[in-house]
């Protein structure tokens, strides 16, 4: 039989990864159900997954989120301004219409942003919701890659197919990545795990 003591443990360490996991890994993760790769090739580039959580409000569940990197990083401010290739890849467990993401897209830009730089990226916030209103609603089980190559900037591709051209700028990147790990996020959970299970 497992002591009191070392069975409260094991349950607080289940409990914390059904949340996040971190880059301690080795392999790759699963959570929820969902398989995320531990590396995977983007524009020439190797990339290793940083960390994955799961975007949930209340019981309700909507999508298991895996951050690649070019290179490891439990620091928010660091892994918003590193250089190179960079994945945000969202697996959904609902139906969810694409006017929810567009919503909580401008929500997020809007709370991490200044006026001055809500201004320089206005037009490409709307160029980018043009396109997440023409993808229509993703459905459970859908992929969705959200990608950025300093050559050409940041797109988006469900289940593989792109979906319109790509947004320039690592300003615009930046403050996509500021609505997943930025300090106001609306799920700091799903922010600890992007982050390999830290709050920094």
């Amino acid at each position: 039989m497992i002591p009191t003591r070392s069975m409260r443990r094991l349950c607080a360490l289940l409990l914390a990864g059904s949340i996040g996991i971190g880059p301690s890994w080795a392999g790759p993760v699963q959570l929820e159900g969902v398989t995320m790769t531990e590396r995977l090739h983007l524009a020439g580039n190797s990339l290793m997954l940083n960390g994955v959580g799961v975007r949930a409000v209340a019981w309700l569940k909507g999508y298991v989120a895996g951050l690649y990197l070019t290179r490891k990083s439990t620091s928010a401010a660091e892994v918003i301004a590193a250089p190179g290739p960079k994945r945000l890849q969202l697996r959904m467990l609902q139906n969810v219409a694409a006017q929810e993401f567009v919503k909580a897209f401008d929500r997020g830009v809007k709370r991490h942003s200044s006026d001055a730089e809500i201004a320089a990226l206005a037009q490409r916030m709307q160029g980018f919701e043009q396109i997440m209103h023409a993808a229509g609603a993703v459905k459970k089980g859908d992929v969705i890659d959200l990608d950025y190559v300093p050559a050409s900037g940041t797109t988006m591709t469900i289940n593989g197919r792109l979906l319109g051209a790509a947004i320039a700028g690592a300003d615009f990147y930046a403050a996509l990545m500021k609505v997943f790990v930025g300090e106001k996020v609306s799920d700091p959970e799903l922010r600890a795990g992007l982050l390999g299970g830290t709050a920094n």
